[in-house]
Parts: structure tokens; C-alpha cells; sequence
């Protein structure tokens, strides 16, 4: 497909330190997933101190490079420049199996037995508190399945309102629930265990958000790190659900890791060997253009 827009992404990550310290390997999940809608056109990625640098999958297919700077440093800088061919439909339409139209419905033997641990909910959920919670969204039996997929998604963005963290780490689906407000990763986590709790195949991912049209939730400009799910359907397969902005299909998602846990697909992750309190802080700066 011929791409519809040229995006270029700048991702830039900055570590200090208060003294010299010994930058173990990080592992780096910055290279965004190619497929029918994206077209990975270049990629410069540069680290500083000099690293070396190797590339790798995960069991997602996710692209992986590990990054072990060579010399100690008081400054970690990861720079990423990607240009990208983007083609996906604003209004998607999407062909569900006849089998899935209506909720309930079953997968096949083998879609159960490759989806595994991502249709099981990770999180405790005691009294099923979360899944009677989500119940309130199936409106008879059978329903129709993309319909219940929306009022859940739509749901969610109306009952929780989105809060920027800067904590690391997830809170968890009930704490969410309970505080009635998140950061993205924390609401898409919640709608992923909720879909779980109903019985889908759900998982998280992690990647770009671009909407130069519009103002974005978290962002002052026109691109941002983001989270959001992906629910697999029998027919269109894995389908985007970005609870934060209400919306659903991959239209301005620029999807770079997927994963059963928001953990798995941080952009950066890495240690260092020094005194605990030279830490002194990270930043991260996305820019969009095109």
C-alpha cells in the first residue's frame, strides 16, 4: 500500500548522573513494528557514551537492540531518528469472522493454545470485582462484539480520567478502578484485563501517538510516547484500542513493542553500577514532523 503520509520520529532519552558512574547494557525497544500500514524507511539510533550496539527479537517479534556503552559517564544520551511511510484508514472497516460477530462467541482450539497466557487475566481481581465491573458493558447474550468492545473502550476514557505519572511502574486494574484516574499505561492496562476478564485476547502496546491535528492527551506538542491495546478478533485479527483518546483502529498509532504486560515494552531499560543516590534524572523528548 502506498504510504498516505511521511512522518519522521525523534526520540531522545536522557539519563544524569552526579558522578562518573559504570553504564551496564540497556535494552532498547525503539524501532517501530513494520507491517501492512508502516514502512520503515530509515533509522539512525546513536548512544552516547559510544556503545555497542546489537539487535535481537523477542517471542512478539518485537525488534531489540542492546545497547553496552564502552566508557563511565556522568550522561547517558539514546538517540533514535526514524522516518516512516504511514497508511492506515481513519475509519476502518473491520470484516469479523462470522464465527465472533456476536458475544460470546469461541475461539478455535488453536487460537486458545497460541493465545494463551494472553487471554488470562494477570492481575488478581478477588471477588471478581473487575469482571463484574466489565459485565456491565455486555448488554444481552449474545451481543454484538465490536459493539461491546467500543462501549468498553468508551467507557473506560469516560469513567477514568487520564493523569500524567511520573512514577515508574503500572498501577494496577483495581487500583485504577478505584482511583478513577491513570496515565495511559495505566488505562490501557486496565481495558486489557477487563477484555481478559470477558474471555479475549488482549495485550499491550507501547509506541508513538501523532494527531497534528488535534491537541493529545499528555503531549504539548504533536507526538508523545504512548500505550494503548490490541484485541484479537477472529477475521480482522488484532484490532487498536486506545482507551486515553476514545478511539479505535491504528489511525495515528505508531505501534513499537506489543506485550502480555506494559513491563515487557518499555522503551528503555538499563542500570548502572555506582552509589544509589548518584541518580540524579531522566528525561525523554519525542518530536513528530511531517
Amino acid at each position: 500500500m502506498t504510504p498516505s503520509a511521511l512522518v519522521k520520529v525523534r526520540h531522545r532519552t536522557t539519563y544524569r548522573y552526579d558522578q562518573l558512574v559504570s553504564l551496564l547494557p540497556h535494552r532498547l525497544m525503539l524501532r517501530p513494528r513494520e507491517g501492512p500500514n508502516i514502512q520503515i524507511i530509515s533509522m539512525d539510533l546513536k548512544v552516547t557514551p559510544e556503545a555497542s550496539v546489537t539487535w535481537s527479537w523477542d517471542v512478539f517479534g518485537n525488534s531489540i537492540a542492546t545497547a553496552t556503552p564502552q566508557f563511565m559517564a556522568r550522561t547517558l544520551l539514546i538517540e533514535s531518528t526514524v522516518e516512516l511511510g504511514l497508511s492506515s484508514a481513519a475509519y476502518p472497516v473491520f470484516d469479523i469472522a462470522p464465527s465472533a460477530v456476536f458475544y460470546p462467541f469461541r475461539y478455535t482450539d488453536d487460537e486458545w493454545t497460541d493465545l494463551g497466557a494472553l487471554a488470562v487475566q494477570q492481575y488478581p481481581d478477588p471477588g471478581f470485582r473487575l469482571k463484574n465491573w466489565t459485565l456491565n458493558f455486555v448488554r444481552g447474550s449474545p451481543t454484538d462484539t465490536l459493539a461491546l468492545l467500543k462501549d468498553l473502550n468508551a467507557g473506560i476514557s469516560s469513567f477514568i480520567s487520564y493523569q500524567s505519572r511520573d512514577e515508574e511502574g503500572t498501577q494496577s486494574p483495581l487500583y485504577t478502578l478505584d482511583r478513577t484516574w491513570g496515565s495511559c499505561r495505566d488505562i490501557a492496562l486496565l481495558f486489557v484485563e477487563a477484555a481478559r476478564s470477558l474471555g479475549f485476547g488482549a495485550r499491550l502496546v507501547s509506541g508513538y501517538l501523532h494527531d497534528p491535528e488535534r491537541p493529545i492527551t499528555g503531549s504539548g506538542g504533536t507526538g508523545t510516547t504512548h500505550a494503548w491495546a490490541e484485541v484479537y478478533v477472529p477475521g480482522p485479527g488484532w484490532i487498536a484500542f486506545d482507551p486515553t483518546h476514545r478511539r479505535v483502529g491504528s489511525f495515528n498509532l505508531i505501534p513499537v513493542a506489543v506485550g502480555r504486560d506494559i513491563r515487557q515494552i518499555m522503551p528503555v531499560a538499563g542500570s548502572f553500577i555506582g552509589m544509589s543516590y548518584a541518580f540524579q534524572d531522566m528525561r525523554v523528548e519525542v518530536c513528530i514532523t511531517g
